[in-house]
């Protein structure tokens, strides 16, 4: 009886103990982290070169989207090689807003995704991480897409993880914010160059992005 009791007990002072955190959370909010707004992105990123001005997304769009700040822009390399890159960032995803899988919003949109893979992402600091990979198509445009999720020190592939890794970081951090992160590049001559090319331009943009999507 005395061992029952005292386990009781236990399970009675870890959910209280549970219950004041959880509101003590709730009551301080969310940690606040300083960060770049997405159009001061730099207009150079390693061999890639700001083309043109940034996209604006219609206010549909946006409503679905429901995100804090987002950089929508074409960048081109000295070879005449190009690359879109999309940002869309968090501050916090309570409240119903996320980031939105390209695997939910591209087919609305009438493109068609195939050939599924990861790729592996090394850091300039020597770091690695594993983003996803497709072959996306719409009519006659083709292209591959690379896209991953990054915030709060992690840069990973799966969905399912950032959302874990949310919950454990709203706890732990007071810190819910993150973003989706997207690079898609025309296939022209084959699927392999567009993957080196999408490769290289992850490499760069991680070296600025943590200045964007804080760590």
């Amino acid at each position: 009886m005395k061992s029952s009791a005292l386990r009781y007990s236990i399970i009675l002072v870890a959910i209280i103990a549970v219950g004041v955190l959880v509101n003590t959370w709730a009551y301080l909010g969310e940690a606040h982290v300083d960060r770049k707004r997405l159009n001061d992105f730099p207009a150079q990123v390693g061999s890639w070169t700001k083309q043109g001005s940034d996209q604006i997304l219609d206010a549909q769009t946006l409503q679905v989207l429901r995100a804090t700040d987002y950089l929508l822009r074409d960048f081109r390399r000295s070879d005449g090689q190009f690359a879109n890159f999309y940002v869309g960032y968090y501050a916090t995803q309570k409240d119903g807003a996320s980031f939105h899988s390209p695997l939910n919003c591209l087919p609305g949109s009438g493109w068609t995704l195939s050939e599924p893979g990861k790729v592996s992402i090394t850091t300039p600091d020597g770091r690695s991480f594993i983003a996803n990979k497709y072959v996306i198509q719409n009519g006659d445009n083709k292209s591959l897409m690379v896209y991953w999720y990054q915030g709060r020190g992690r840069a990973i592939a799966s969905e399912y993880w950032g959302k874990i890794y949310t919950v454990i970081d709203s706890v732990k951090l007071r810190r819910s914010d993150g973003a989706m992160v997207r690079i898609t590049v025309p296939i022209k001559d084959s699927e392999a160059t567009a993957l080196q090319a999408a490769t290289e331009m992850a490499i760069a943009t991680t070296a600025v992005l943590p200045e964007f999507v804080p760590n």
